[in-house]
């Protein structure tokens, strides 16, 4: 597995080493003593898998505050994603900073995002599929968003029209009003 830290603390690329021949490829996309070695020892207890059906479909940028806080584990299965964290931790020197790497089911690049991250992804073609693992279960009392569009942060989406956005997701709250329930601890 071939693992590249980012310049956001904690926030890493993984990419599993793939097995092809005539038929395809077999990768291992998941093994706990191999990601504990790298450094990445959370329990994941939940698996998502989100189907977004045209291109362009914008979701996030969620997050689920403590005592529930997800780290996630991202990869995309079908298609493409331009995938997005945002530093939302109190103190920490990359707050407000973002992320962004493109996902794909032929690149197997794998997104790890830690504790205090606001994540989302906008779709690149249609019937991608995402599957993230989580360690902490969904708790919808403590979900949290930040806006997708927000100036202050200002991510660039590569957008190349107007995005397919949930409801939720086009009212979020900005960054500046935002009170994150996350705190910078001085590592991961």
């Amino acid at each position: 597995m071939h693992i590249e830290q980012t310049a956001l603390s904690g926030l890493r690329l993984l990419t599993p080493r793939r097995f092809g021949d005539h038929r395809g490829f077999f990768a291992e996309t998941y093994s706990a003593r191999a990601y504990a070695a790298a450094g990445i020892a959370d329990h994941f207890v939940q698996d998502n898998h989100s189907v977004s059906v045209e291109r362009g479909t914008l979701r996030g940028l969620h997050f689920q505050a403590p005592p529930h806080a997800q780290a996630k584990l991202v990869r995309c299965g079908k298609g493409a994603i331009f995938d997005v964290v945002v530093d939302i931790r109190r103190g920490s020197p990359t707050f407000g900073k973002w992320f962004g790497c493109e996902l794909s089911a032929a690149n197997g690049v794998q997104l790890y995002v830690p504790v205090g991250f606001a994540h989302g992804f906008v779709t690149r073609e249609p019937e991608s599929e995402i599957v993230y693992k989580c360690s902490a279960y969904y708790a919808p009392q403590t979900e949290g968003a930040l806006r997708w569009d927000d100036p202050d942060v200002g991510i660039d989406w590569r957008l190349t029209g107007a995005p397919i956005l949930s409801a939720k997701d086009s009212v979020a709250p900005r960054l500046a009003d935002l009170v994150s329930p996350f705190t910078y601890e001085g590592t991961a």
